[in-house]
């Protein structure tokens, strides 16, 4: 990041005040990056980030990834015998497109040359089978090969907090492969904490459907539940989903084989395999929609807390109950979104005080002067929200607010002339 973009991002979030921004009606169509020599980080804080829109990066920006050179044949199809080779011992959680969990479906493990078997008999079949279509999904490859020569991060991509949180706990990331064939999918859904996303067709295509934050309003049904499939013609059962007819139409993409897909925060989307695909997909959080996160999960503890609201006069620590029942639904709590926030402002805060040339994410000092402004706007909100004053902080070190005053003091100190 440099320093005009760096005082573009300032003005752009003190503009909005602590908000979180709003989308309202999808453009007309996404904007697709042909040129890497020709698109800066810079363009891509401008153009996307910042308003939070959605874009497709060509196949030219991953041209050498070693993924796209092995895991593919010269016909362009999954390269079976190479990932057998490869990966046929290791045990992958593999979906069931055709069965419907809440909104999700539901998952077995298996090893992958079992499931690589049955995606050969489905295709065999004429992409039928008695076992339903299955998915490959959320197979965290780099976490257990993290020397495999899989994918160069692309620059637009590398201040990724959550990645870089879980890698410092040694414990687990947000960075999967899926693989599938020709009309396996993923059902309506967010991003995990509001993150942003990225994927890359190593082989075959996919259709997005898109809708932009607060469309997936109009799309609940009578009950208050999103659909868990936007191309149903139940949808236009007025009775069952009342406002419907209010919502906008998707953007529509058609993702081609290499494509990037950068999936804006908070955008709902579905995706559907149209060949035999393999596909690479990171979530990560940064400075641009960490307020998006922490409203998310404000909004859990909220959902939380009204669900048990009838015990809370009897039962013992019911705020502490409602902060364990959010981490097992949401994957974390506010003790825990304290620590994330601690581990990315200590590393900024050692850039800033060394003044050092370039961050652990290698987008310089702007960078890390960015990120400590972001957390600090987020930590001043989380120390100040009741339900985290109620959270045992005695053991935590540095304390809240001893880290809010370090944040705000090397702030201003990289500002100052």
């Amino acid at each position: 990041m440099d320093r005009e973009t760096l005082a573009l991002a300032n003005r752009h979030f003190r503009g909005l005040g602590g908000g979180v921004p709003g989308i309202g009606q999808a453009p007309g169509r996404v904007a697709f990056v042909s040129e890497p020599g020709a698109f800066s980080y810079a363009d891509f804080v401008r153009g996307f980030l910042l308003p939070n829109l959605p874009c497709v990066f060509s196949s030219a920006f991953t041209q050498g990834w070693g993924s796209r050179r092995r895991w593919v044949t010269p016909a362009g199809r999954p390269d079976f015998d190479h990932l057998l080779r490869t990966y046929g011992d290791v045990v992958v959680p593999v979906a069931n497109c055709g069965v419907q969990e809440y909104n999700s479906n539901p998952k077995e493990h298996m090893p992958l040359r079992d499931y690589i078997t049955y995606w050969k008999e489905y295709i065999e079949g004429g992409y039928s089978s008695p076992r339903g279509c299955l998915y490959l999904k959320d197979w965290h490859l780099c976490r257990d090969f993290p020397v495999e020569d899989v994918f160069t991060l692309p620059v637009y991509f590398s201040s990724d907090w959550l990645n870089e949180f879980w890698d410092a706990l040694d414990v687990d990331d947000y960075r999967f492969v899926y693989a599938g064939p020709a009309g396996s999918w993923s059902p309506f859904h967010a991003d995990i904490f509001r993150s942003f996303s990225w994927s890359v067709n190593v082989c075959g295509r996919k259709k997005w459907l898109l809708f932009p934050p607060g469309q997936e309003e109009a799309l609940r049904d009578r009950h208050g539940n999103l659909p868990y499939d936007v191309t149903s013609p139940a949808l236009c059962d007025t009775h069952l989903y009342p406002r419907s007819q209010l919502a906008g139409p998707p953007l529509e993409i058609t993702q081609e084989a290499g494509e990037m897909v950068f999936v804006p925060s908070g955008w709902h989307h579905q995706v559907h395999n149209l060949d035999d695909t393999i596909s690479i997909n990171h979530n990560w959080v940064n400075g641009f929609n960490l307020a998006n996160m922490w409203r998310f999960l404000q909004q859990e503890l909220c959902a939380v807390q009204e669900e048990v609201s009838e015990w809370r006069d009897s039962m013992p620590d019911w705020h502490h109950h409602c902060q364990v029942i959010m981490r097992s639904c949401s994957g974390i709590n506010f003790e825990e979104f304290y620590h994330f926030l601690k581990v990315i402002a200590e590393k900024r805060l050692l850039v800033l005080r060394e003044a050092a040339a370039e961050d652990s994410a290698g987008l310089g000092f702007e960078q890390a002067a960015f990120d400590a402004g972001r957390i600090t706007e987020v930590l001043a909100s989380l120390v100040a929200h009741p339900n985290f004053q109620r959270v045992d902080t005695s053991a935590f070190s540095p304390r809240p607010k001893e880290l809010l005053q370090q944040l705000r003091e090397a702030v201003d100190a990289a500002v100052a002339p």
